[in-house]
């Protein structure tokens, strides 16, 4: 070892600094970029092979638009000793990643298509969130998930839903009022119009429990019960006390629900809105939705 080595590692363990002759730069090679990933071929998204492949059981899914109020309904759910309702997980974001052929051929060979994986994956990250909060029941309430209905129910064949729904236009208002530089009222017609229009396929191709966010606010212990009974689980006064417990981590998008979860306070809603109010492409969600 040369006597120019062990000075400067002495000087770098002394003082975090090294001595390099004038003039000379090390430029740090670039990181070698992220291998693309690559699902298996023939990938299908189908029902789990074998009943271990879930550790869930009769997991509950809360389906609605954004701005339906399905913050406020997660957070009186989770108030029950019996039922953990978390923040938004959006476990239907994660994959995951193949990047070598002995890893696919492996997984080929154990008779795992891609979507198979993926739904191991979510089955076990729901499981541990059930888990650790000692409770039996789950109730995972993410909007975006309106758009993967299929797939959820094909994940979890013993899945249960409740759809919560609100007036149109209500949502339409909530969403562009959230940011209204942002999210101006003519983007929010066709954008919330998605959700309404996903959540109304889900409705009418799986069997669930319906809600009305109007009714929730209106008389929330008489909707809670039909809730709980749905649930199978016993109705709790504490559900209506959801401010004083802990319901986990907000998330971007709570608004001033936080101060309303904070202080217990169940508000009710904006008016309905009147026909004349209602934009032409709303119409037939609306009557769907017996709102008109």
């Amino acid at each position: 070892m040369s006597w120019k080595y062990r000075a400067n590692a002495t000087l770098e363990g002394l003082t975090g600094y090294t001595l390099t002759r004038a003039g000379r730069v090390t430029k740090a090679p670039a990181p070698a970029p992220a291998p693309e990933p690559q699902r298996l071929a023939g990938d299908v998204v189908r029902p789990p092979a074998d009943p271990g492949d879930r550790l869930l059981r009769a997991p509950v899914f809360l389906l609605s638009s954004v701005r339906s109020g399905s913050t406020l309904l997660r957070v009186m759910l989770n108030s029950h000793s019996q039922v953990h309702s978390p923040i938004e997980t959006h476990f239907r974001r994660m994959t995951v990643g193949l990047p070598t052929d002995p890893v696919r051929q492996a997984m080929e060979l154990l008779g795992h298509n891609h979507s198979d994986i993926e739904h191991i994956v979510w089955d076990r990250m729901l499981h541990r969130e059930l888990t650790r909060s000692g409770k039996p029941i789950l109730v995972e309430k993410t909007p975006s998930n309106v758009f993967a209905w299929r797939r959820v129910s094909t994940c979890w064949p013993d899945a249960r839903f409740v759809f919560l729904l609100r007036h149109p236009m209500s949502i339409v208002q909530s969403w562009h009022e959230a940011d209204p530089e942002r999210r101006p009222m003519e983007e929010a017609v066709p954008r919330t119009l998605s959700y309404m229009n996903h959540l109304q396929e889900a409705r009418s191709n799986l069997a669930g429990l319906t809600v009305r966010y109007e009714d929730l606010v209106a008389d929330p212990e008489a909707e809670l019960r039909r809730v709980c009974a749905f649930l199978g689980v016993g109705w709790e006064p504490s559900m209506l006390n959801y401010g004083e417990q802990d319901h986990g981590g907000f998330v971007k998008g709570v608004g001033d629900w936080r101060d309303k979860i904070r202080s217990g306070t169940v508000v009710a809603g904006r008016p309905l809105p009147s026909g004349d109010e209602l934009p032409p492409e709303l119409r037939e969600i609306c009557g769907l939705w017996d709102y008109c």
